[in-house]
């Protein structure tokens, strides 16, 4: 188990942000660590699989490469998996799943490539030891992974279970939440770095139920990302209870207080009452300062000036963010007319005129900030009259988005200064 071939995949965009973090957590470097489409490949043992599960904010699950090879036919899939050495993984007496995922592959059913693969092992089972192990679809103990492409097959044993972005704290949500693993992916392209030599505050001014604000607070205190939940590598066969153990103990040994202020606020005071419960449960409710206020009114919440981080409100979301939204009612209305509300629709016309008056806000008030937006809108710069100094591609699920990046200089004084300046003589600009 010590030359184990893994795969982590991410959200497209974060491949290089995954390769990072997962250098962090292991040290692997070079051919043991391979950014690959869609997530990285690395040689790891099954310890640094176990270390990958509980620190990894980025991942969405850690995958176990079992076999590999092409394929033309359903059959192809059944002598792949009659070949894969089941029996040292798990026993008769679990349950299993087979989940299929494919690019493009010309079989004419996945369903039919799951029950080949399915069948493949329950029969290796069978001629094993006599008893075939049980499928359960809804909570199964094992999960099997079978990935196609046009030409090649991929079977993976699957050590996460639940989807990774699945921390256990965040029980009180609102609409259309962000994944935990989408805010941490924009707080890694943003470069903030609580532990560096200029460690900065951090704020969301739009923070909804808090995911952002937890995320960069756990990492603040070294808290890991699985601290608070289970994993499916603790019902099979390699594991060693001893040794997970250990692994925890090491990262409990590491948490810290954090050396630089994080707030969050929202308009709606129920958000707020939300993110405060989340951060409580994730472990840091003392790292976070949160409270209601109108994005398009807050002042900066400390001298120092920082980073803002924020996935605007659009959409939906838009109410719940500042004075220029729509009210839920007119939204309600829309959705029983059967239009599109969620966060997921392009920028409105309220949603344009909130844009342009946050930018005159942070202009006025929040000179030598930084802030990092996540939106769907590419014409998002335009509609706020800024300059983006920075773009980032980033997938929120199916919808492609930009991270813009935007820097509070002081654009005032320049104004100021090149109106002071007489006619035809020099400007000095600030």
């Amino acid at each position: 188990m010590n030359q184990l071939q893994l795969f982590l995949p991410c959200a497209a965009g974060v491949e290089g942000f995954l390769a990072d973090e997962v250098h962090g957590i292991t040290g692997l470097t070079g051919q043991d660590l391979l950014v690959g489409r869609g997530g990285v490949l690395l040689r790891a043992s099954w310890r640094q699989a176990m270390q990958l599960n509980l620190h990894s904010r980025l991942a969405q699950r850690v995958l176990v490469q079992l076999a590999h090879r092409p394929y033309r036919s359903e059959n192809d899939l059944y002598n792949m998996a009659s070949d894969v050495a089941w029996e040292i993984w798990f026993t008769t007496r679990q349950t299993f799943k087979v989940e299929v995922t494919a690019q493009h592959s010309p079989l004419q059913s996945l369903n039919f490539a799951g029950l080949k693969v399915k069948d493949a092992v329950a029969d290796r089972f069978r001629h094993k030891s006599g008893v075939r192990p049980d499928v359960n679809t809804q909570w199964p103990d094992v999960r099997i992974h079978l990935h196609l492409t046009t030409d090649e097959a991929t079977l993976y044993i699957d050590t996460s279970g639940e989807p990774l972005f699945k921390r256990g704290w965040r029980e009180d949500k609102g609409d259309a939440p962000l994944k935990e693993t989408l805010a941490a992916a924009m707080i890694a392209a943003s470069g903030w770095d609580p532990h560096g030599d200029n460690p900065q505050p951090l704020y969301d001014p739009c923070c909804g139920s808090g995911t952002i604000v937890v995320e960069a607070a756990q990492i603040a205190c070294r808290i890991p990302a699985g601290m608070l939940r289970r994993f499916a590598f603790e019902k099979l066969l390699p594991f060693q209870a001893h040794v997970w153990s250990a692994i925890k103990n090491e990262a409990e040994g590491a948490i810290c207080t954090s050396a630089v202020p994080i707030f969050g606020s929202d308009v709606a005071f129920r958000m707020v009452d939300f993110a405060q419960r989340n951060a409580e449960r994730a472990g840091v409710a003392q790292a976070v300062q949160l409270r209601g206020g109108d994005a398009l009114q807050r002042m900066p919440p400390c001298d120092q000036p920082g980073v803002m981080l924020l996935n605007p409100p659009y959409g939906e979301r838009i109410a719940a963010a500042g004075t220029a939204g729509r009210n839920a009612s007119e939204r309600a209305a829309d959705r029983a007319q059967g239009l599109a509300v969620g966060r997921e629709e392009a920028q409105t016309e309220d949603g344009g005129e909130f844009f342009s008056q946050l930018a005159t806000h942070w202009k006025k008030n929040y000179s030598g900030w930084t802030a990092w937006m996540l939106t769907p809108d590419l014409k998002l710069p335009g509609k706020m009259r800024l300059k983006e100094s920075r773009r980032v591609p980033m997938w929120n699920g199916p919808i492609e988005c930009r991270m813009f990046r935007f820097d509070m200089i002081k654009g005032a004084v320049r104004d100021r200064a090149a109106k002071a300046a007489p006619n035809g003589g020099p400007r000095h600009e600030g």
